[in-house]
């Protein structure tokens, strides 16, 4: 008796794409942004590059008034950022998402609901530490933000050239840590904008606030 072992190959074309209804999702936060005049960045970056700390900073700068200056938190596990946010007066609104790598545009639109968000205001998105999830997630922003510190190491952009190749703006933190880390500079930018030339990059340190002035100006000038 003679096996056949001829096999049948179907082909299964998938219409939808895999991200569509995160990006349905995006969208409708996206048009709720523009019409309350509300500019949303999102922040990524790996653990421990110093988001809030420079959100910290930031929020404390950027408005007099921190109720039109709002905080999505996202984490997946604890409030302590949250927490740190709160201190300096800004509403904040802390995710968790458990096993999930990233934020996405579901709990960010019903994060905005909880928020109540003043028209013309700013909101922060802190995303979670990850420089790959998150940059496939579209969360409705306005700009996306990139971060890394001298501590990571200069080839940071080579690793992870999705992160960077979709920032809109790459802040290197920890500045002041220079002399004391195997960390090159001209390079470091170099690679960033040979990934992305529209990028803009700035040079801060969130604990000393060195660099903050012209982070801020970028900010009020995409906010205008």
């Amino acid at each position: 008796m003679t096996r056949d072992t001829s096999k049948t190959t179907r082909s299964v074309q998938i219409e939808k794409p895999l991200l569509s209804e995160n990006d349905r999702l995006a969208q409708i936060n996206r048009t709720f942004f523009g019409e309350r005049r509300v500019s949303a960045y999102n922040l990524i970056s790996s653990p421990g590059s110093g988001k809030t700390t420079i959100l910290e900073r930031t929020v404390r700068a950027v408005h007099p008034d921190k109720k039109f200056c709002c905080v999505i938190e996202g984490d997946q596990q604890t409030d302590n950022d949250s927490r740190r946010i709160a201190a300096t007066g800004a509403p904040v609104k802390q995710i968790n998402t458990g096993k999930s790598c990233h934020l996405n545009a579901r709990e960010v639109s019903q994060a905005i609901q909880c928020l109540d968000i003043p028209d013309g205001s700013i909101l922060f998105i802190e995303n979670v530490g990850n420089l790959i999830c998150p940059t496939a997630f579209d969360l409705g922003e306005s700009e996306r933000i990139v971060i890394l510190s001298v501590t990571e190491g200069t080839d940071k952009p080579e690793k992870y050239p999705n992160a960077f190749q979709s920032a809109d703006c790459v802040l290197i933190n920890k500045t002041d840590l220079l002399p004391y880390v195997d960390f090159n500079l001209t390079e470091c930018r170099r690679l960033i904008s040979g990934l992305n030339p529209e990028a803009r990059i700035f040079e801060i340190s969130a604990q000393t606030g060195d660099g903050f002035e012209d982070w801020l100006e970028w900010l009020c000038r995409v906010r205008a």
